[in-house]
């Protein structure tokens, strides 16, 4: 049995890694801001709850105490996140990082940390391998303040591992969707939209291409992270190569949905801003996952997407949440 403690574990993929954890018998410490609501919590089983703030180091560090390995998910994320509260983006993504990683070194625990493929920005070569180059925008840009929070937090991953000897893996998600992700995102959004009878909406032409990862897998690629020896002081991009347009997601989940799904077109500059920019691709290399972790992607856009709808239509209290974004 395993000690594990997740940050951020009431959250979407923590929420679905937490539970992989508790079936295979790990004893699993969930810390995060606050419990989730009740009638979420009945889907979920938990282990002990702590609530804190990732920033608040003696918190955290009395939450950590005896744990062998630190899952670390906590942190701001989503389009909607970064535009209305850069500044708390920032320093919850890398303050919070930093106090895991010193309650890391006191307690000797293993670490995961959780990043993004937005760290790579809007590098033109795909697919990108974990070494690739980062290519962003003007710092003007909001967009840019998640990327580079992620980013900095690799930076001090890799520091510890060097300087300190932690022992920390890091995995990057591409565009994970699934069951209870809050509508704030392509897939989540398009179907809480749907199946409210609203039109979903296609940002721009739609042309934008994303991997679209089913939250078991990423979860599967977490844990296969924090077990093999070979992956300690390592990025791992975890996501599918599979590319697909943002305009052809949604006709798929409109197909699933029903009949009466529409779409509305959205131009982002005139919604969102100036402080928005988008990614025209968006694809990982992920051989070395595969070939280093033994990590596959194994569920399909639309067997994943199906799962997603079928969950959406059984809970109503997720289709009753606000959705975030602009029309």
């Amino acid at each position: 049995m395993t000690r594990a403690l997740v940050t951020g574990g009431c959250g979407f993929v923590g929420s679905h890694l937490v539970e992989r954890l508790i079936a295979r018998g790990d004893d699993v410490t969930v810390f995060d801001s606050a419990p989730p609501p009740e009638h979420q919590r009945l889907a979920r089983a938990y282990g002990r709850f702590v609530a804190g703030d990732i920033r608040d180091a003696d918190t955290l560090a009395a939450a950590a105490a005896g744990v062998d390995v630190i899952y670390h998910l906590a942190a701001l994320v989503g389009v909607d996140q970064y535009l209305a509260r850069p500044l708390d983006v920032i320093d919850v993504n890398f303050t919070g990082t930093r106090v895991v990683l010193d309650t890391a070194i006191g307690t000797g625990a293993k670490v995961v940390v959780v990043s993004t493929s937005e760290v790579f920005g809007k590098n033109p070569t795909v697919p990108w391998r974990e070494d690739g180059d980062r290519v962003l925008g003007p710092t003007s840009a909001d967009r840019w303040a998640y990327s580079s929070s992620k980013a900095l937090t690799e930076h001090l991953v890799f520091a510890f591992t060097r300087q300190y000897g932690l022992e920390a893996t890091i995995v990057r998600y591409f565009n994970v969707y699934g069951p209870r992700q809050r509508p704030a995102f392509i897939v989540s959004r398009s179907v809480h939209r749907a199946l409210n009878g609203l039109p979903m909406a296609v940002y721009d032409e739609g042309r934008q291409t994303r991997c679209f990862t089913f939250v078991d897998d990423a979860v599967e690629g977490t844990l296969l992270a924090a077990t093999n020896p070979a992956g300690v002081g390592e990025v791992f991009n975890i996501g599918s190569m599979v590319e697909t347009t943002v305009g052809d997601a949604i006709e798929l989940i409109a197909k699933l949905t029903g009949p009466n799904a529409k779409t509305v077109r959205v131009d982002t500059r005139t919604a969102l801003g100036p402080s928005y920019q988008d990614l025209a691709r968006r694809v990982p290399d992920n051989t070395k996952a595969r070939t280093v972790l033994g990590w596959q992607c194994e569920t399909a856009l639309e067997d994943g997407l199906v799962r997603t709808i079928e969950w959406a239509r059984e809970n109503p209290w997720w289709l009753a949440q606000s959705d975030s974004g602009a029309l």
